[in-house]
């Protein structure tokens, strides 16, 4: 592969406790992957883990990796048991806090509890990591506002930082 076009892989984990533990089914991990693969994304793992911070920050960095862009959904509100965000700044370098400003503010256009989404982006590595809502449609959504950077931005965290 060219250093100018990025490894579109991809890995999506779904954070439910109720999906992990089989009570329900997950709705969320296959809208997203889908939503990835029609961006010609290949999908190179999909897991399901509880809404446990430990948990969540051993899948992801795991899958980080393996993948260039790890995404995950579900576990992005206020509940207590909502800990994605704070697994995914723990094994992040650094945030891309535009990228979840894109989301918040494309949601917002659909519904106003857009602003209680916690979700945030990080670098680990040469991977992005995403964190989406929970349900399907906020999920793919969010993931449609942003899913034109993160080539870009493979590029750049893999050395290319040519400006044209």
């Amino acid at each position: 592969m060219s250093s100018s076009t990025p490894d579109l892989t991809a890995a999506v984990v779904t954070v439910s406790d109720s999906s992990y533990r089989g009570e329900r089914a997950d709705l969320g991990g296959p809208a997203v992957a889908a939503t990835l693969e029609k961006r010609k994304f290949r999908i190179v793992a999909r897991e399901i883990v509880p809404d446990e911070e430990p948990a969540i920050r051993e899948v992801l960095i795991r899958l980080a990796s393996q993948a260039r862009f790890v995404v995950t959904t579900g576990g992005t509100g206020v509940a207590v048991r909502d800990v994605t965000p704070e697994a995914t700044r723990a094994v992040c370098s650094r945030l891309l806090e535009g990228v979840a400003e894109r989301m918040r503010a494309e949601s917002a256009k659909t519904t106003k509890f857009a602003a209680l989404s916690r979700g945030v982006c990080g670098v680990r590595g040469e991977a992005i990591i995403l964190n989406l809502p929970g349900k399907p449609t906020g999920a793919v959504e969010s993931l449609e506002a942003v899913v034109d950077l993160i080539p870009h931005a493979m590029q750049l965290l893999s050395g290319n930082t040519k400006h044209e």
